[in-house]
C-alpha cells in the first residue's frame, strides 16, 4: 500500500485514539415481522418501527438480522471481491476511475487521501447513471457514468448486479420503517428513488497494515447520501461516535447481519430529528479485512431539503435546499482536483 504519509503522524485530528469504548456498542435490530411472512401480528410491527426510531435517533447506526438477503449471494459476492483484489496491480488498474467516470478500481495511494489505508472497487446501481456535467449551479448539463466490465473474476458483474437487487429490496423496506419511525406515509421516500437513483455499491479491501496505530482504513467522516447498507466479514474495524458520549464504539461484527447507517439526506429530511453520524475504519496489523457497503441515493435532481410534514412554526426548517447531484459532483471533483475551499459539507446548508 506504500508508506505512511510522515504528515500523518503529526495530525492528531486523524490519528487513532486510544480510549475506544470495547463493547457491542450499536443495536440488533430483528426485522422477522417483515420478511418472515408467517408473522402478521401489528404489535410486532409497531415494535420494531420504534426499536429503529430509537436507534436511529440515539445512535445513527444499527444492525439488522433475518434481512431476507440470500447468504448463498453475500457469499458468492464475497468470494469475488477477494478474486478480484488478489490479482496483480496492473490487473486491477486496467479498470482504474478517471474523471470522466469515478466507477472501477482505485488505491488510496494514488489519491490525495493517502491516510486511509485500503483499495476499492466501485459499482454502480444503474447503468449508465445520469449526474451533473459539473457542481456549477449554473450548469444544466447532464453526463453519465457507467459501469466497468472486468474479464475476472468470472460472472462478476452479474453476481453484483444480482446482490445489487437484493440488497435494493432490503434498502426500500429499511426506508419505510424509517419514515414509520417518523411518523410519515411508509412510501414517503420511495419517489426520491424510482428515477434516476445514483446509488452505488463499493468493495472494499484493506490490506494487514504494518503501523496499524498511526494508520486508518478510513478516516472519521459522515455519508452524505441517504443510507448506507454495509456488510463486513468477522475481522470487524468499524467504529462509531456514539452521540451521547462523543466516545468511539467498536462495532462488534454480527455473521451474517447488515450494518445500516442513516447518512446526511436521512439527517436534512428529518430536519434533524436524525442525525448522521461520523465513523471510521480501523486497520489490522496481521489480518486483511473486506466489506461491502451499498450507498443508496436518490436521483441527482432531488432537492433536498426539510420534509414540510416534519417543519412547523415551533420546529422550523434547518437547511437550505441543495440539489443532490451538484453536491455529489462537488464531492468527486475533490477526488482529483486540489480544492481551495474545503470540501462541500451538509452543515454548509445549516441556517443559523
Amino acid at each position: 500500500m506504500g508508506e505512511v504519509d510522515p504528515a500523518f503522524i503529526q495530525d492528531p485530528e486523524h490519528r487513532p485514539k486510544l480510549s475506544i469504548i470495547q463493547a457491542e456498542g450499536i443495536p440488533i435490530v430483528d426485522l422477522s415481522p417483515i420478511t418472515n411472512h408467517e408473522v402478521s401480528d401489528p404489535s410486532s410491527i409497531e415494535g420494531l418501527v420504534k426499536e429503529i426510531g430509537n436507534a436511529c435517533k440515539e445512535w445513527g447506526f444499527f444492525q439488522v438480522t433475518n434481512h431476507g438477503v440470500p447468504l448463498s449471494l453475500r457469499q458468492r459476492i464475497e468470494k469475488a471481491s477477494r478474486l478480484f483484489f488478489a490479482q496483480t496491480p496492473e490487473e486491477k488498474k486496467k479498470y482504474s476511475r478517471d474523471e470522466s467516470s469515478t466507477t472501477g478500481y482505485y488505491d488510496a495511494e494514488h489519491t490525495k487521501n493517502v491516510r486511509d489505508w485500503k483499495e476499492v472497487f466501485d459499482f454502480l446501481a444503474k447503468d449508465p447513471t445520469f449526474i451533473p456535467a459539473t457542481s456549477d449551479e449554473h450548469d444544466d448539463r447532464v453526463t453519465r457514468w457507467t459501469n466497468p466490465s472486468p474479464e475476472y473474476p468470472p460472472n462478476f458483474s452479474d453476481i453484483i448486479k444480482e446482490y445489487i437487487e437484493e440488497v435494493e429490496k432490503l434498502s426500500f423496506k429499511l426506508l419505510e420503517l424509517i419514515a414509520l419511525s417518523l411518523g410519515l406515509e411508509p412510501k414517503r421516500f420511495e419517489d426520491f428513488f424510482v428515477k434516476d437513483q445514483t446509488s452505488f455499491i463499493r468493495l472494499n479491501h484493506y490490506p494487514p497494515c504494518p503501523y496499524p496505530h498511526l494508520a486508518l482504513g478510513v478516516g472519521r467522516h459522515k455519508d452524505g447520501g441517504a443510507l448506507t447498507v454495509l456488510a463486513q466479514d468477522e475481522v470487524g474495524g468499524l467504529e462509531v461516535k456514539r452521540k451521547a458520549y462523543q466516545e468511539w464504539v467498536r462495532v462488534k461484527p454480527t455473521p451474517d447481519a447488515y450494518i445500516v447507517n442513516v447518512g446526511d439526506i436521512i439527517q436534512v429530511w428529518s430536519n434533524d430529528a436524525y442525525e448522521s453520524v461520523e465513523h471510521r475504519v480501523m486497520v489490522n496489523s496481521e489480518k486483511e479485512r473486506f466489506s461491502i457497503p451499498f450507498f443508496f441515493n436518490p436521483g441527482h435532481d432531488t432537492e433536498v431539503k426539510p420534509l414540510e410534514e416534519l417543519t412547523n412554526e415551533q420546529n422550523p426548517s434547518k437547511y437550505r435546499p441543495y440539489k443532490w447531484g451538484k453536491f455529489l459532483v462537488h464531492r468527486k471533483e475533490s477526488n482529483f482536483k486540489k480544492q481551495n475551499t474545503e470540501n462541500v459539507q451538509v452543515y454548509h446548508y445549516k441556517i443559523v
